[in-house]
């Protein structure tokens, strides 16, 4: 596999979404359907990710990779972070959670690497950073191809040097974390057309597209562009096989708009603008994980309770377009219709319309 990209029916890729939407289910059921299914092994133990590569495994034979964050350790302003616990305290309070203890942790990169290559997917993908290049060898010595995500040229360039396969193009239309290798105000922020063309000028690894891809005029529209394939999240969050919670569901069902903030964790992503966004996205400090440690209690408590003014609603430009139908239903949709957009637009460029 190292060095090929999958051969697939569908050029569609289930964005590995950590933190609850995506699922053994989800991914089997894209994979089943001749697409490629993905689990984020973000926020997973390395335990956890090992049971659900055992029941992805029970569920399909077909292609499904991992994701895996890469999380460096950077200084951050504790007193920033200390001051900004202070002011989601309240909300916390009324919630009866307490607020997390602000940390650094690397999502135990290593002993899920660990478990990856002992699985041996086809595929182990990356984001928030580039792998070391031991890393990268490590992986395509087990035959595992590495995708590597990138939102802007100089990382791309960074990517490929370090070994990738293929890079994941990540526009600024994209549904939740940023995927950039350093967070920054203005880093990454590139839409998703004007990326691709730009990282080809980098680069002939595979590119698969990300960022506001909910139907398959958008597949073909990214294919057109020079993707090989399109990588799609938010359009298949309100399938019944992911673990998108109740009022995120809801949220995703109602006129919104989206926004990037670092109000939940610390690190810039992209959601429905609610009143935690409104009330506290200018006091969050750029501080990854830390803040996500200290808001998750709260997350919790609120997205029990199902209180989507208080919880992180992560979606793209596109996630209108999200439909409540079964993943596998709507893999076989895209593909039709991106194949139909791709003849409409030859019959346009021969004058045959």
């Amino acid at each position: 596999m190292a060095g090929h990209f999958p051969p697939l029916r569908f050029p569609i890729v289930q964005a590995p979404m950590a933190g609850g939407p995506s699922t053994p289910a989800l991914a089997a059921a894209v994979a089943n359907a001749g697409g490629l299914g993905f689990l984020a092994a973000g926020y997973r133990s390395s335990a956890d990710l090992q049971d659900d590569l055992l029941r992805v495994g029970a569920l399909t034979r077909q292609p499904v990779g991992v994701n895996l964050f890469v999380a460096e350790y950077t200084v951050v302003d504790e007193a920033a972070v200390a001051a900004y616990g202070e002011t989601i305290a309240p909300l916390a309070a009324r919630h009866g959670a307490p607020l997390g203890l602000p940390r650094f942790d690397d999502d135990e990169l290593e002993a899920k690497l660990a478990v990856v290559c002992d699985a041996r997917p086809p595929i182990a993908s990356f984001t928030f950073g580039c792998p070391s290049s031991l890393a990268v060898e490590r992986l395509r010595e087990r035959d595992i191809a590495v995708w590597i995500t990138i939102t802007d040229p100089d990382e791309a360039r960074l990517a490929a040097s370090a070994g990738a396969d293929a890079l994941v193009v990540q526009g600024a239309e994209a549904g939740g974390h940023r995927g950039t290798f350093r967070d920054a105000d203005g880093n990454g922020e590139i839409a998703l057309l004007p990326l691709l063309r730009l990282v080809r000028r980098v680069t002939g690894l595979p590119l698969v597209a990300a960022g506001g891809i909910g139907d398959g005029r958008a597949v073909a529209a990214v294919l057109a562009a020079g993707a090989r394939a399109a990588q799609i999240g938010s359009a298949f969050m309100r399938c019944p096989e992911a673990g998108t919670s109740d009022p995120h569901r809801a949220a995703l069902a109602r006129p919104g708009r989206t926004a990037l903030t670092r109000a939940f964790s610390g690190r810039r992503a992209r959601g429905i603008v609610n009143a935690f966004m409104r009330e506290h996205d200018t006091d969050a400090p750029s501080a990854y994980p830390h803040v996500h440690h200290l808001t998750a209690p709260l997350r919790a408590a609120a997205r029990h309770a199902g209180d989507a003014e208080a919880i992180n609603l992560w979606a793209g430009q596109a996630y209108r377009l999200a439909e409540e139908a079964p993943a596998g239903e709507l893999v076989s949709r895209w593909g039709a219709e991106a194949a139909s957009a791709l003849r409409e637009a030859q019959a346009i460029i021969d004058g045959r319309v």
